[in-house]
Order: C-alpha cells, then structure tokens, then sequence
C-alpha cells in the first residue's frame, strides 16, 4: 500500500503586517509572499479559478484561560484566467464567492500573472473593527492567515491535489495590537 505524505508547511510567509487604529475603526494591511508552483499555474492556465481566504481573528488576552475571541473577518479572493480575452480577473469578497455573487464583488482585470498575483498577495486598509469593539484598557493580538481554499476547487481538482505539498498555499502569522491612536 503506498503512503501519501501530507505537506507539513508551504513556502508562503507573510512578509509584512500593519494595524492601525483610528477614529474610524482598526485596520489591517498585509502582504503575503509566495511563488505559484507550476501544477497551480497549469490549472489556471488552463481556465480552474483559485479561490484564496484572508482571514483575521483579534482575541483579548485572559490570564485563566484561553483568550477570548473577540471577532473575526473574512476576504474571499477568486483568481481566473480568461483565455479568450487573455487577461486575467481577480474578485474580492467579503464572503464565499459563487457564481450568483460575483456581482457583488470587486471586480479587476489584468493583462499579466504577476500584475494579478502582485494584487492577491497585498491587502491594504482593510477595516477589522470599529473602534468601539476593542476595549483599550485591555491588551489584544491579531491573528492574520492566507490560504489557497481547496475545498472551492472542482471535485476532480478535489481529489487528485490531496496530499500534494505543492497546493499547500497557506501562511499566517500574530502581532499584538497597539491600542495608540494614530494621528
């Protein structure tokens, strides 16, 4: 019986984290860093969209317990390649997209692979939180993860990547969220 090896870890990082808070609420901006491996690329060559998440979770420190999560947020990417117009669309939402929902969501185009993947590896001003969410008094971290979502994938694609290191796409990483206001 053959073994099939589960990808312990990808080479995606996330390079640089940023939170602000403001009178307007708490916000996050990131970049992401990681090379598409080449059976990702044929795939989207060959017209499968990828579906990426960027998740955040701000969890309030506890002394006897496990923190408290506070809140979570959500941004759904869709990268699809559009091989009779050859460029190359990237949808944002803020929740699953599907083939009904991609109305609502940002749509933009672009006439390169590295312009697309340039956009998909940076979030920029994303707001997390109102202000009044975060109680300064206590201390709080933010925990930001990016991930390839394989279960959007077709069911074929389902199959035949699991246990693939080379769709493992994923990084994540936490900072503690100053509570100093930018000016």
């Amino acid at each position: 019986m053959p073994h099939v090896a589960l990808a312990e870890s990808s080479d995606a990082e996330v390079s640089q984290l940023q939170i602000d808070r403001t009178a307007e609420g708490v916000f996050l901006s990131a970049s992401v860093r990681f090379d598409l491996p080449t059976a990702v690329e044929d795939a989207l060559l060959k017209g499968v969209p990828l579906f990426f998440v960027a998740e955040v979770e701000v969890y309030r420190d506890r002394w006897y317990w496990y923190d408290k999560r506070l809140l979570s947020a959500e941004r759904h990417l869709r990268l699809a390649y559009q091989p009779l117009t050859r460029r190359w669309r990237l949808n944002v939402a803020s929740g699953v997209i599907t083939a009904n929902s991609l109305g609502v969501a940002l749509n933009q185009s672009f006439d390169s692979l590295p312009e697309a993947l340039a956009a998909l590896r940076r979030v920029s001003r994303w707001k997390i939180a109102d202000t009044a969410e975060i109680d300064p008094e206590q201390r709080h971290s933010v925990a930001y993860s990016f991930r390839l979502d394989l279960a959007q994938l077709p069911r074929p694609f389902q199959i035949g990547v699991l246990g693939q290191a080379e769709w493992n796409i994923s990084a994540s990483t936490t900072q503690r969220l100053s509570m100093e206001s930018a000016k």
